[in-house]
């Protein structure tokens, strides 16, 4: 039996530092083997995440927002018109027609986003996608095992999306015992994506700077992240007033797989099924500006202790230790 580990369970060892100034380390990086942005920060392609505001914001700061799959065509139209190439869109494995359409309007690509997409369905759908639209970039996912990243690679994505159940929505792994820990999956997977020159894209368990740094480290090339991003003002999430958040709103964030989510989209859980995720209100916390700074902020730090001044570099350099629970209890501040 394996060893596997949770972002909590390692640590980076510092390395020699010839950068004078934390403001250095470059973040642009490779959204898919084709297209190179800014920042590693990808907001999640999910209905309480991506919206118009937001989008605006993520192609301001040079990177690409994916519009999520769950809605309207003609939305989705509207979407694609509004932003161009400068934007993604999702997709199913199911509707082929709907998906060719919207490239042929003017998306930069599409992100087939399946909760397990280590299948001969995804491969099917990759490679006739890159049959009739062989200049448009495809993201395929969710996997996390080595294997599932290679076997997407080989039926022509363009990045592969890694991540099974450690969402803050998500609780696949509690419903059916499978998932790989997020950081031992990236790491694995990374692996063969260093060979295959492929980006891997991290999507989900990301808390903080601290997971996005141990995230890139560890071979991603960017970083999914939805609740916290939920959370900013400027989320498609739904808003209410709140009396006890700092910010005096909620936003309500879910899993594509919740209960709440499947009610409202399909109006009822799919028969023979069971809801993998949940939903739940979390006070708003800002802007997404800061949220974006806070953590690039955390990256750039992060790279001067790993003596990095590109992300390239910090992958190069990375050197992991095991730690045991006591070593975040250690890590946070202790006023008391």
């Amino acid at each position: 039996m394996r060893r596997a580990f949770t972002f909590d369970d390692v640590a980076l060892v510092p390395q020699f530092n010839n950068i004078p100034s934390r403001t250095e380390p470059i973040l642009e990086s490779w959204l898919t083997k084709n297209r190179k942005i800014a920042m590693p920060l990808v907001p999640a392609n999910m209905d309480t995440v991506m919206g118009d505001e937001l989008a605006s914001v993520i192609i301001a700061h040079g990177a690409v927002p994916i519009f999520h799959r769950f809605t309207p065509l003609e939305e989705q139209r509207r979407w694609v018109k509004k932003f161009g190439d400068n934007t993604f869109i999702s997709s199913g494995i199911q509707r082929i027609e709907e998906t060719q359409e919207l490239l042929e309007l003017g998306a930069a690509g599409v992100c087939i986003d399946v909760a397990h997409g280590h299948s001969d369905r995804m491969f099917k759908f990759i490679e006739e996608l890159k049959r009739t639209h062989p200049g448009k970039d495809v993201i395929a996912g969710n996997v996390c095992t080595a294997m599932a990243y290679h076997d997407l690679v080989n039926a022509g994505a363009d990045a592969v999306k890694v991540g099974v159940g450690p969402g803050a929505a998500c609780t696949t792994r509690i419903v059916t015992g499978f998932g790989v820990p997020q950081f031992t999956a990236i790491y694995e997977c990374a692996k063969v994506a260093e060979k295959l020159r492929v980006p891997l894209i991290a999507d989900g368990g990301i808390r903080g700077s601290r997971d996005v740094v141990l995230a890139l480290a560890a071979g991603a090339s960017t970083v999914m992240i939805g609740k916290l991003f939920a959370l900013t003002h400027e989320s498609a999430a739904q808003k209410r007033d709140s009396k006890s958040s700092p910010t005096g709103f909620d936003a309500k964030y879910r899993g594509q797989a919740s209960e709440d989510f499947q009610n409202e989209f399909y109006g009822a859980l799919k028969e023979k099924t069971v809801a993998e995720g949940v939903d739940f209100w979390s006070p708003v916390t800002g802007s997404a500006e800061a949220l974006i700074n806070t953590l690039l902020g955390g990256v750039r730090s992060g790279m001067t202790y790993g003596g990095a001044r590109s992300i390239k570099e910090l992958q190069r350099k990375a050197e992991f230790v095991e730690v045991t629970g006591n070593y975040m209890h250690e890590s946070r501040p202790r006023s008391h």
